[in-house]
């Protein structure tokens, strides 16, 4: 792996199919895309200036791991994270996609942002402080910040290409794709969960909450994006596990902690990352990948 820093990525002649907060997508043919993992960092749902090194690369490694894990529980869009396997338009272009690109397959996404909790924080912790329920789960009195929940939660948001994802109720979901869409959303992101928190413990992390997003291939669902990942999940180490406040971290809450020390608004243009926060979140991204890959 390497420190290179890749902010954007262009591939003169491939045709340009989308760009996210982090990934760039190109389109390949009617059934295939191209997707590219930069080295951008979004919070609070603003692309920072400042990318973070090799971060592209973590996330590609990461999901491609937790795709082959969970294949078991619902297939997925990955074809091949293999260069050397790519069609012949993208080989001119392969060392600046290794190890940072997935030829996935095409779906239709669907409008849902699956989030699954095990714990309590982030705007979940937030929502429960006002009114005792997150996405209109009704929680026990006397939780504190990080507690482990008395069950696992399905707490699902809004996608926004552009500003906040909004936290919803599964009624609203119901109403948005249909209550069997929603139902089968629901069961597989928990079963999804458990599975890897189970594994995750067994390597001294927890996986406090996540998020999933599906696609559509004619009438089956499959996982796509990524999955998983320090950018999608937060990570703590058990070792460090102390509920009653935030906990240390191996994902982006890193930077999210340092953005809630500065006098920002929480909108675009998002602030400069010192040299010492984007360093020490590449080796916290790192480090999340070689606990969880390692046999």
């Amino acid at each position: 792996m390497t420190n290179n820093i890749i902010s954007t990525i262009e591939l003169p002649g491939i045709k340009f199919f989308k760009r996210g907060k982090v990934r760039e997508i190109y389109y390949i043919d009617d059934d295939k895309l191209l997707i590219i993992s930069s080295d951008r960092i979004s919070c609070f749902d603003v692309i920072l200036p400042t990318p973070i090194p090799a971060k592209g690369e973590v996330l590609t490694q990461i999901s491609g791991f937790w795709f082959d894990f969970t294949k078991d529980i619902i297939g997925n869009h990955l074809i091949t994270s293999d260069v050397d396997q790519y069609p012949e338009q993208l080989q001119p272009f392969k060392d600046k996609l290794r190890g940072r690109s997935m030829l996935v397959k095409k779906t239709e996404p669907l409008p849902v942002e699956c989030v699954v909790r095990g714990y309590l924080s982030g705007s979940g912790w937030k929502d429960y402080g006002k009114t005792q329920l997150v996405c209109g789960i009704k929680l026990p009195e006397g939780l504190k910040q990080s507690d482990k929940l008395p069950e696992i939660i399905f707490t699902p948001s809004t996608k926004a290409d552009v500003g906040h994802d909004e936290n919803v109720t599964q009624e609203y979901i119901e109403n948005l794709i249909g209550k069997e869409t929603a139902d089968r959303l629901k069961e597989v992101s928990i079963a999804i969960y458990k599975k890897a928190s189970d594994y995750a413990r067994e390597k001294g992390i927890i996986i406090a909450d996540t998020k999933f997003e599906f696609g559509k291939i004619g009438d089956d669902i499959i996982l796509i994006d990524e999955v998983l990942t320090p950018d999608s999940s937060r990570f703590w180490p058990e070792s460090e596990y102390a509920p009653g406040g935030a906990q240390p971290s191996f994902d982006k809450q890193f930077v999210r902690d340092y953005l809630e020390t500065l006098d920002w608004d929480k909108t675009p243009p998002g602030p400069e990352l010192p040299q010492e926060i984007t360093e020490k979140t590449t080796q916290k991204y790192k480090q999340a990948l070689e606990i969880i890959t390692q046999s």
